[in-house]
């Protein structure tokens, strides 16, 4: 016989969550495994001893957690979500007759706590992760990629209002699109002024004419203040700490660079933090070193290999890595050369034999002034040595004599290329390509990281962390089952 049924709320019912919710559920096992209540300590000096209690430190950090490993950014559509779930319910420790916080005092609260407290959370959980066996410690790789900040390319203001090449950028720009001016300025005067040399702002200068010519027709060149912009000239007024950045192919727009380590036993982020995106991964990869190593020798472990990709390589890297005992697995940048070809090294003199049988010697140590202040030695030949050379024309060109800069870490970088084509070597690269590069596009596409919902460079670190706690609890559930 066929049923119907028929829906009558009742007046009174009994109900439990712990019933409802199964002993196999994720949100159900994570509340058996994840102790936070070292937080009511920690947080206890953020409150005053009068007032409205505030909301629970420990209910906070859990609702943020759903944040990330629901993939929401919003706060307000992640209290709502954790409204309509049982099990995020019983997570929280709500019954379903409870009110949740109103999503306004989530902001309000990352606000008041600190980035340091942040940083705790996930070495807690990643000594959980220690503890379980899941991390070796020997050998990291590490690797960044760009997020999103919570700024608008339209809201950009000129660092230059009163020079030429403001007057440039602003012909060249949406002229017809009126900027949309932001509700208050949060930069710095330091932030709102132009601190680029005047050979910086003319390279600028070109590189806008050349982008008028070359690259109008590339993806998301339309876009509003997609293009003629740049670090030198603008500053975001809402997030002062943001940066213009690029990817081949797309358009400029203001990212922080988010940096990660990964242990290559079983995946798991050892170090995260949030760069500005006009820095070269090459420029805090030492800073990297010197916050994670402490880490890993206070859970007992031993750093011995770091891997990474081109970008971190550096004559100043390399020397840095053998000076802390890191042995480094990071190809050199195209830049470096070795030297000039048809010329041979001899290394007892310090000089360079020519085709020619001619010495090209050591005469001082030159700076190339910019971002690193590249040291280079600087070899040269006597002019009398070229001026009757069949070789001269392919060599020195109309130089009177034979020049060759070469950086003063060059011992350091042969060394890695032998240690990058070795077999070894050549093993790791598919190792670190394995490892770190999926961790992050689960970061970014599934884990909340897509975009970020704040504002400042601290406030980006503290969402890093705890997208990096929700991928790390995700590891250490599947790796109890």
């Amino acid at each position: 016989m066929q049923g119907k049924k028929v829906y009558s709320e009742k007046l009174f019912s009994n109900f439990q969550l712990s019933q409802r919710v199964p002993k196999t559920n994720f949100y159900r096992r994570l509340k058996e495994v994840l102790n936070l209540s070292f937080l009511y300590n920690e947080t206890k000096k953020y409150y005053g001893s009068c007032g409205q209690k505030s909301i629970d430190p420990v209910v906070f950090y859990k609702i943020c957690l759903v944040g990330y490993l629901e993939n929401i950014i919003s706060d307000r559509k992640l209290i709502e979500h954790c409204t309509m779930r049982l099990d995020i319910l019983y997570f929280l420790g709500f019954d379903i007759d409870e009110e949740l916080p109103w999503h306004s005092t989530l902001s309000r609260t990352r606000q008041l706590f600190p980035e340091s407290l942040f940083e705790e959370v996930f070495e807690n959980v990643l000594a959980m992760c220690v503890e379980k066996g899941m991390v070796s410690g020997h050998t990291q790789a590490i690797d960044s990629a760009p997020v999103k900040a919570n700024a608008s390319m339209d809201s950009l203001e000129l660092k230059v209002p009163k020079e030429k090449l403001d007057e440039y950028i602003r012909k060249a720009r949406y002229l017809s699109r009126p900027d949309r001016k932001a509700k208050h300025n949060k930069a710095s005067k330091t932030q709102q002024t132009v601190t680029a040399s005047n050979r910086e702002l003319k390279e600028l200068e070109s590189r806008t004419r050349n982008w008028q010519k070359t690259q109008d027709q590339r993806p998301g060149a339309g876009n509003k203040g997609a293009k003629y912009t740049s670090n030198k000239t603008h500053y975001s007024p809402t997030d002062p700490d943001a940066r213009i950045s690029v990817k081949p192919g797309k358009a400029r727009k203001l990212n922080y660079n988010s940096n990660i380590c990964v242990d290559t036993a079983h995946h798991v982020i050892t170090d995260i933090k949030a760069y500005h995106a006009d820095l070269k991964d090459s420029q805090y990869l030492q800073d990297v070193c010197q916050r994670l190593k402490p880490r890993l020798q206070s859970q007992g472990l031993l750093w011995s290999t770091v891997l990474a990709d081109t970008g971190f390589s550096s004559g100043e890297n390399y020397a840095y890595l053998e000076k802390t005992n890191l042995v480094s697995y990071i190809p050199p940048h195209g830049t470096y050369k070795g030297g000039p070809e048809g010329f041979t090294y001899i290394e007892d003199g310090d000089y360079w034999l020519c085709r020619n049988n001619k010495k090209v010697t050591f005469r001082k140590i030159t700076v190339e002034y910019g971002k690193n202040n590249n040291r280079k030695r600087l070899y040269l030949t006597r002019a009398s040595d070229c001026k009757n050379c069949p070789y001269k024309p392919d060599c020195a060109g109309k130089a009177p004599e034979k020049r060759i800069a070469i950086t003063i870490y060059k011992e350091e970088y042969e060394r890695a290329i032998k240690r990058i084509k070795s077999k070894r070597g050549k093993y790791l690269k598919t190792k670190r390509q394995s490892t770190v590069e999926p961790v992050l596009g689960t970061l970014t596409q599934f884990l909340g990281l897509r975009k970020l919902n704040t504002r400042g460079i601290e406030n980006a670190n503290k969402c890093m962390h705890m997208s990096a706690v929700a991928y790390n609890l995700k590891k250490l559930l599947k790796f109890e089952q």
